[in-house]
Formats: C-alpha cells, structure tokens, sequence
C-alpha cells in the first residue's frame, strides 16, 4: 500500500493537475464500468447478502453511481474556475488589487467504503474525487468479498495503479490503509470505527471526510397523511432490508395515530411484499452477526414490555429459511432502557413512539446525538418550520424518507457522530479541493502602502483611528 500511494503522490507531483478533459476521461471511464458490469455487480451483491434485490442493486447502486458522475462531468468545467472575491480595504480593488479562490487537487485522496452499499458509496465520492483532480487509493469492506474483488478488477482493467488502485483485505488492513498519509480521506460506515479512523488520521494530520450513521427520527405531524406516510417510511425502511445509514430509525407518532399508522404500515408492506421468504425483492441481512445482532434487538425490546408486531403478509415461518432475511417489524411503545433506542438499528425494525406535543417530539430529538438524516410528515407548514428550525441533523427529508441524499444540488453530511463535512455536486468537488487563497497586489508602491511600513508616522496613526472604533 505504502508503494501504491508513493507512486500516485509522484505521479501527482509529475503530471500536475489535469486538465477538465482528464477529469472527465476518468469519470467517463468510471461510468462504463458501471454500465458494462450491471449484470456482474448485481450477481456479486446477490452472493455477498445471500439475498439481494437485482433491481434494488441496479437502483442503488448502479443507477444512483452514475448520476452523480454524471452531474460532475457536466458541471465541473464550471467548478474549477476561480472564484473572485472583493478586496480588504475594498479600495485597494479600485487601484487594480485582486483577490481570488483557486480550486487545487489535493493529491491523492483515500476511500474506504462499506458494505451496505458498497459500489455506490466507492463511485459516489469517486465523481467529486475525480473532478477536483485527484487521484485514487479505495479500501472496499471485507463483508462484500464477491463485490471488493469484483471492484478490484473492474478498475484494474480500465485504470493504472497511478490512477485509481483498490486494496482488498480484513480489519487488519483497513487498520494499515487509514494510517497512510493520504492527502484527504473519506470514510463511510459506524461512528464506532470512525472514532479509530479518524485517531488513524490525526497521526498524519490528514483531513478526513467522515460520513456515518445514527438514529435518524420521524416525525410524524398531525396532519400528516397516514397512508402516503407509512408507505414512503417502510419503503425506505425495507429498501435494502432497512441496512442504509439513512433508514428512519423511529418514528415519533401523536398519541391518537399509532393505530393508523400501524394499519397503514401494515398495508403498504403488504402492498410491496406479499411475501417475503422467497421474494427477490426483499433483501437478507449482510451477515450473521448482524441477523443475531437485529433480533437480539427485537427479543430484548419484547422482554421489557414493548408490543411487537411482525409484518407478514403470508403469514410465513422465517425461522427455517435459506437466507438472513428478517420480517418488517414495529416496536409500539418502547422504552429508553431497550437496546433498540440505543443502538442505530440497521436493519427491518422500526420503533414507534408516541408524542402529544411536537415540542415533546423535538426535543425527544435534541436529546439524542445529532442524526444524520430528520424526516417529518406533515401539511402544517408552520409546524414544519419549527422541527426545521429547532433540530440540527445532517439533513432533512420533507413528506419522504433518505430523498436528499440523492439530490446532487445539496451537500450531504452529517453533524459530530454521524460525521463530518460533506460532498455531492459543488459540495463534493470542493470538499476534495484545496483552496488556494491568491491576493495579488497592486504593482505601483503608492503612498498609503509605503504608511504601513515603519518607520511609523502619521499615515498610520490615521488609518489607525478609522479601523479601531465599535
């Protein structure tokens, strides 16, 4: 690894910054990987989740690449222009001073991406990756084995090692990979590995791009309507079988709607998944510890109380299947004391709790670490406007759920545990740039110039006696 990023950091140093044809070579070279592999991206998650949508695959993670390269390609002739700004003093403008922003590639950036969605989460930050200029090092999840050894040959095929290289490998060489001395580094997956990731970093005082998780909260206005609500809350709490860091976590419910909402949950999952054991359509969990780890969840939140109830169209025994895959599951009523309020869920279940007041509902919110996603539901624009104002996630979602994320206008990030900075669009290219700050002065040694140089005399005392007052 160490030889791989000492090359690129050369390669940087030799070639310069490319040129916006450069930049958009590799990102076209990016996008007809994608297109030319569907099929074997699809097969290859398919393998690593034991059961995975085909169709939510080439959604999520072929089609969700490819517009985000994409939107980068279009626009980033545009993005690399400087970006003039105004003078201080603003007269020195006048005399033919300038100030400006120049968008410089930072080198080499490292990515080390998960398993969730693991080709869209390498390509993604790749489009801001490759439009600031930069070259690539990518460390893809060992939990998607089939898929990181697929990535791996796909961008051998259409890339040098200069270029773009992936190292596969377990813990110990994700360890390795986030103490080299990248010039950024993006990583994407638990606030628990962050936290290591980011102490990793600091060694080499490499600035990190962290984009995480928590407990992304619902809430669900009175005037919301139930039915659109609860079909788009269990769409993305299903999709991908709830493993998404931005899956509603829990839903805040007025007192009086649990029941409606219950029902009309019920009826949107049957709705999609008339059954769920053989369906393609819905998804295993990734792995076992994580199926253990989810149930443990759900055994834990019944054992203290809560009422659980199992969405199963079919009425099917899951308990002897092939595959991970866990029923849409709704926790009523739990307590703080359940592990599943503790703990991001990551996966089918979703707890429901009941406000009276949505100051009792926001600051519910406010008392919990800063999610990275907020949705609420509701016609109350007013309402609306207070959860807006007085709740501080990543982003929001406004009568949908994780929607934002794939706007490629708006950054996305997270706030302190789940994460730091953010890309898409602009966002992502500068996210992936260095700033260079360029002041050129004016070439004539003119009078109030020479007064701020010593020997000190009036002329400074002057200007003095304009600056230093309230």
């Amino acid at each position: 690894m160490q030889a791989i990023l000492a090359a690129q950091k050369a390669a940087h140093l030799r070639d310069g910054a490319p040129s916006a044809e450069q930049r958009i070579d590799r990102i076209d070279r990016c996008i007809r990987l994608l297109v030319e592999n569907r099929r074997a991206i699809e097969d290859a998650l398919d393998a690593d989740f034991g059961a995975r949508s085909k169709d939510a695959t080439a959604f999520t993670d072929v089609a969700g690449s490819i517009g985000p390269l994409k939107h980068a390609k279009e626009h980033l002739r545009r993005w690399m222009k400087p970006e003039k700004r105004k003078t201080t003093p603003a007269i020195l403008g006048l005399f033919g001073a300038r100030a400006e922003v120049r968008f410089q590639p930072k080198g080499v950036v490292g990515v080390i991406s998960p398993w969730n969605f693991p080709v869209n989460l390498t390509f993604a930050p790749l489009a801001g990756i490759l439009a600031a200029g930069n070259r690539a090092m990518i460390k893809p999840s060992e939990y998607t084995p089939a898929t990181s050894d697929l990535m791996k040959a796909m961008f051998a095929k259409a890339f040098s090692e200069e270029e773009i290289a992936v190292v596969t490998g377990g813990p110990e060489v994700g360890e390795a990979f986030a103490h080299l001395p990248f010039d950024h580094l993006i990583f994407t997956g638990a606030t628990g590995v962050a936290r290591h990731v980011m102490r990793a970093a600091a060694e080499n005082l490499v600035p990190v791009t962290l984009e995480l998780g928590g407990k992304s909260p619902v809430i669900l206005g009175r005037s919301a309507d139930l039915s659109v609500a609860a079909a788009r809350i269990m769409n993305g709490k299903t999709l991908n079988a709830g493993q998404i860091c931005l899956a509603p976590d829990y839903v805040l419910a007025p007192h009086d709607k649990v029941d409606g909402f219950v029902e009309a949950a019920r009826a949107s999952v049957a709705k999609m998944f008339p059954t769920i054991k053989d369906n393609p359509d819905y998804t295993a969990i990734v792995a076992q510890r994580h199926y253990d780890r989810i149930k443990g969840y759900v055994d834990d939140a019944r054992a203290k109380g809560a009422t659980v109830v199992e969405l199963k169209p079919a009425g099917e025994d899951l308990t002897q299947q092939e595959h991970r895959k866990i029923a849409p599951t709704l926790i009523l009523e739990p307590t703080d004391d359940m592990k599943v309020m503790q703990e991001e869920i990551f996966g089918p279940v979703l707890p429901v709790k009941t406000y009276r007041t949505v100051d009792e509902a926001i600051g519910y919110v406010n008392g919990r670490d800063r999610p990275l996603g907020l949705y609420y539901f509701g016609a109350d624009a007013a309402e609306q406007e207070k959860v807006l104002s007085s709740t501080t996630p990543g982003g929001v979602t406004v009568n949908d759920v994780i929607m934002h994320v794939a706007q490629e206008e708006l950054p996305f990030g997270g706030v302190g545990p789940s994460g730091m900075g953010s890309y898409h669009g602009v966002d992502g290219f500068r996210e992936f740039s260095h700033r260079k700050a360029v002041f050129s002065q004016i070439k004539k040694d003119i009078g109030p110039l020479q007064a701020l140089r010593p020997p000190y005399g009036p002329g400074i005392r002057k200007y003095l006696e304009g600056a230093i007052k309230a």
